[in-house]
C-alpha cells in the first residue's frame, strides 16, 4: 500500500467517441496511453483493447447520459487492477460551435474516462460528472485544457487514505439495496461467498454498476483492498472472433422460461439441468417442467437444511426484543493496520479480511461489454461477478450459475443443488428480517433518511461485517459443525471447499479470538420464526403469491356480498378476516399433499 500511496492515483484521462465508420475508439488520452504517442492516438495496448467498448456502453444512444464503472487488466510489469469510471453524454451535432469533417451523424456521442489505481468509484464519478458537463458545454471538443486540469486536480486531491473512510462507498446505498431486495440480499451475499458465476442484468449502466458494487460493499474490505486481482484475464486476439462465436444467439429467444430463485425443485419429478458442453444454445423447456417451489414450510426441509438448534444457546436470541449483538468487531490496534497476506497477496486486517474471493481467476466486472462475451465460457475463468446490459448475456443462462434481474429483484438459478445451498436457515431469516424492519421503519422520514446510524448504510454494512466475522469464528471452533448449522449445512459444506475459505483457514488470525462464535441470531425455534418463514414464503414463492392474491379476492367478494344483502361493512370485514385466517391456517399445516407433490399445490 505504501508504494501505491507514493504513485499518482490517476493514470490517464481518456475521451472515447463513436466514429460513423470506425465505431468506438479512443480520441484523446492524457498522458498518452502509449508512451511516446500523441494525445490523439487511438492505439491501445493489447490488454486494454476493450476499453472503448467499456467506456461507451451498448445501447448508449438510448440515453442522454450514463455512468459506467469497469475494470481493466494490468499492463505488463503491473500487478494491480485498473479501475475505470466513465461519464457518457450525447448532444446534437448542430449545436457544436466547431464541427469537424468526420462528424456526419445528427448526434455526437462521447465518454470522458478516468483510469485510476484506486477504487474510489463514487468519489471520482462525482468529480468527473461535473467536468464532463463542462466539456460538452464548450461545444468544441478540441478544447482539452479542462481535461488536463482534471488530471492534475485529481492527482492532488485523491490519495489512498480515502480508502479507509466512508468516501469509498459514496453513491452506494445499502438502504436502497435492502428495500429493493429485502431478504434476497443475503442470498446474493452467500452466492459470492460460494464463488459462483453471477450475472447482474439491467439498463441503464449506472443502476447496474451501483447495484453490483453496493452488494460488494457489504463484504468488509472487498472494495478497498480485495479487487486488486479481479481483472486478470486474457483478451482474444481479434475482436471479430467475439461476433463469430456460436454462443451469440438471436434476441427472439428472450421469451424462453427462466428459473427463479423462489422456486424449489419438485422431489417427485427431478429437474434435468444437464447440458452438453459443446451445445451452447439455451434449452427450451416449459415452465411447468422446470419451475418448482423452493420457499416452502415443509418441516423436513427445515430439519434437513438447517440442522437441529442447540437448546443451550436459546438465550442468545431474545424472541421478544429481537435485539442481537450488533457491534462490528474492532481491532485492538485499529482498523488501519494492514499487512500483506502470505497466500492471498491482498492487504489484510488482523481478522484476515478481505477474503480472497476475487483472486486466481474469479473476476469482478461491474460492466461487461459484448466483446468480452467469451469470458463467460473461458476455461481460465473459474467464476465471476459481472454486470451486463445486452440481452444476449441474459439469454446465455447456462453460462452463469445465477442471473440477477435488477429491475424485478429476482435471482434466477437453474441448478437445484445450488438452490439447496442457498436455503435461508431460521437464523438467517431472523437476520434478514431484522435488517428489513430497521430499514423500513425509518423509510418515511424525508429529513433524516439515511443519515442516522441504526438502519443507515454504515449500520447495514456493520451487520454484514458481524455476520462474516461470526461465520469465520464459528469455523475455527472444535464444535464447528454444530455452530455452522445455523448458517445452513449445505451452504457451509460448499463454502469450505471454496478458494477464499482455504486461503483464510491456512493462516492464523489471532484477533479472531475476540470474536464470539455462532450465528448472531441463533436460538430456539419459536412461533415468531413460523411467522417470519410464512411471510418469507408468501412474498417470494409462486404458490405464496397465488394464495395471497386469492385471499385478497376473497376479502373483496365478502365485502361486496355483505353490502348486497344489507350486512354492515364491519360485519363483512369480520367475515373477511375469518376467511383470511382459514387460508393462513391451511397454508401453515404441513399436509402430506404439500410434501408429496408441490406442483399439485400450485
Amino acid at each position: 500500500m505504501e508504494s501505491q500511496c507514493k504513485e499518482e492515483p490517476v493514470l490517464h484521462i481518456v475521451v472515447v467517441g463513436f466514429h460513423h465508420k470506425k465505431g468506438c475508439q479512443v480520441e484523446f488520452s492524457y498522458p498518452p496511453i502509449i508512451p511516446g504517442a500523441g494525445h490523439d492516438s487511438n492505439t491501445l495496448p493489447e490488454e486494454w483493447k476493450y476499453l472503448p467498448f467499456l467506456a461507451l456502453p451498448d445501447g448508449a444512444h438510448n440515453h442522454q447520459e450514463d455512468t459506467v464503472y469497469f475494470h481493466l487488466p494490468p499492463l505488463d510489469g503491473q500487478q494491480k487492477c485498473v479501475y475505470g469510471v466513465s461519464c457518457y453524454r450525447q448532444m446534437e451535432a448542430k449545436a457544436l460551435k466547431v464541427r469537424e469533417a468526420d462528424i456526419t451523424r445528427e448526434t455526437v456521442q462521447k465518454s470522458v474516462c478516468v483510469l485510476s489505481q484506486l477504487p474510489l468509484f463514487g468519489l471520482i464519478q462525482a468529480k468527473l460528472q461535473l467536468i464532463t458537463h463542462a466539456y460538452f458545454e464548450e461545444k468544441d471538443f478540441s478544447q482539452i485544457s479542462i481535461l488536463k486540469e482534471l488530471y492534475d486536480h485529481m492527482n492532488r486531491s485523491l490519495s489512498c487514505t480515502a480508502l479507509e473512510g466512508s468516501q469509498i462507498c459514496l453513491g452506494l446505498s445499502a438502504r436502497e439495496l435492502i428495500l429493493h431486495y429485502k431478504h434476497k440480499v443475503l442470498i446474493l451475499f452467500k452466492l459470492i461467498l460460494l464463488e459462483k458465476k453471477i450475472l447482474f442484468y439491467v439498463t441503464p449502466v449506472k443502476r447496474l454498476v451501483e447495484t453490483l458494487m453496493t452488494v460488494l460493499s457489504l463484504f468488509p474490505g472487498i472494495i478497498e483492498h480485495g479487487l486488486a486481482d479481479s481483472s486478470h484475464y486474457q483478451p482474444r486476439r481479434s475482436i471479430s472472433e467475439d461476433f463469430s462465436s456460436p454462443e451469440i444467439i438471436s434476441a427472439d429467444e428472450e421469451s424462453l422460461s427462466m428459473y427463479d430463485v423462489s422456486d424449489q425443485p419438485d422431489q417427485s419429478k427431478p429437474c434435468n439441468t444437464t447440458l452438453d458442453t459443446h451445445y451452447l444454445q439455451p434449452h427450451a423447456g416449459s415452465l411447468l417442467d422446470s419451475e418448482c417451489e423452493w420457499e416452502t414450510l415443509e418441516p423436513h426441509v427445515m430439519d434437513e437444511m438447517e440442522g437441529k438448534v442447540d437448546v443451550a444457546h436459546s438465550n442468545m436470541f431474545d424472541t421478544d426484543s429481537g435485539l442481537p449483538i450488533t457491534v462490528q468487531p474492532q481491532s485492538a490496534t485499529g482498523q488501519g493496520m494492514l499487512t500483506s497476506g502470505l497466500v492471498s497477496g491482498l492487504q489484510e486486517d488482523q481478522y484476515g479480511l478481505p477474503l480472497a474471493i476475487f483472486t486466481k481467476g474469479y473476476l469482478c466486472m461491474p460492466y461487461m461489454a459484448l466483446q468480452q462475451h467469451h469470458l463467460l465460457s473461458d476455461i481460465s475463468v473459474r467464476g465471476f461477478v459481472a454486470g451486463a446490459t445486452n440481452i444476449l448475456f441474459r439469454q446465455q443462462r447456462h453460462l452463469s450459475d445465477a442471473i440477477v434481474d435488477v429491475d424485478e429483484a429476482r435471482i434466477q438459478i437453474h441448478d437445484p443443488e445450488l438452490r439447496k445451498m442457498l436455503y435461508l436457515s431460521t437464523a438467517d431469516l431472523r437476520f434478514a428480517d431484522y435488517l428489513v424492519k430497521h430499514v423500513t421503519e425509518n423509510k418515511e422520514d424525508v429529513f433524516l433518511d439515511g443519515t442516522g446510524w441504526e438502519g443507515g448504510d454504515e449500520w447495514i454494512r456493520a451487520q454484514f461485517g458481524l455476520y462474516i466475522h461470526s461465520l469465520l469464528s464459528s469455523a475455527l471452533q472444535q464444535d464447528h459443525e454444530r455452530l455452522l448449522a445455523d448458517y445452513g449445512t449445505a451452504f457451509t459444506s460448499a463454502w469450505k471447499i471454496t478458494h477464499n475459505y482455504r486461503v483464510w483457514i491456512s493462516n492464523k488470525h489471532l484477533a479472531m479470538a475476540s470474536i464470539t462464535p455462532g450465528h448472531p441470531f441463533q436460538g430456539q425455534y419459536s412461533v415468531a420464526d413460523v411467522k417470519i418463514r410464512l411471510s418469507h414464503s408468501m412474498q417470494n414463492s409462486e404458490r405464496g403469491k397465488k394464495i395471497g392474491n386469492a385471499v385478497m379476492l376473497t376479502s373483496r367478494s365478502v365485502v361486496q356480498t355483505g353490502k348486497a344483502v344489507g350486512q354492515s361493512v364491519g360485519g363483512a370485514l369480520t367475515v373477511a378476516k375469518s376467511a383470511m385466517s382459514s387460508w393462513f391456517s391451511m397454508l401453515a399445516q404441513p399436509t402430506a399433499a404439500v410434501s408429496a407433490s408441490p406442483q399439485s399445490a400450485d
